[in-house]
């Protein structure tokens, strides 16, 4: 999907298994002693939480032009560094609706190396337009819906 499009009807988040990514950890993702810094790991959980969205609303550029400004912002994020990544490791990125209020929604991230988890996120993500909070699209808050 390429639109933000509100008419197009797409599975809820209760019909589907959490979003996956894979991401290949590179040498610029490491520091000094060869394990993924920890900041690294913040990108690749904003690679998640992208592609959830590009997977139900299609770009956040698209997005952003069709409801007139609308961006994503974090707000709260709590993270627990399980066990650490290295270097040419293979890593997915799991993402999934907890909640959802009027302007934000509460996601649940985690890092995995196989069956492995490295890293679990609690993330708070806030809907703004022009600085303020605003309301989730219907659209895209029946696409995120958490299972009942």
């Amino acid at each position: 999907m390429s639109a933000f499009d509100p008419a197009i009807g797409t599975p809820r988040a209760e019909d589907a298994p959490p979003h996956q990514l894979s991401v290949r950890v590179y040498y610029e993702d490491t520091d000094f002693s060869g394990f993924v810094y920890h900041a690294s790991y913040l990108r690749f959980l904003e690679r998640g939480r992208t592609e959830l969205l590009r997977g139900l609303a299609g770009d956040q550029s698209e997005l952003h032009r069709a409801a007139e400004g609308l961006v994503f912002v974090v707000r709260r994020m709590s993270l627990d560094f399980v066990s650490p990544a290295r270097m040419d490791d293979l890593l997915t990125i799991l993402t999934h609706t907890k909640a959802l209020r009027g302007a934000s929604m509460q996601l649940a991230q985690e890092v995995r190396r196989g069956d492995a988890l490295l890293v679990a996120a609690d993330v708070t993500v806030a809907c703004v337009r022009e600085g303020r909070a605003v309301r989730l699209p219907d659209a895209l808050r029946r696409r995120l819906a958490p299972a009942e």
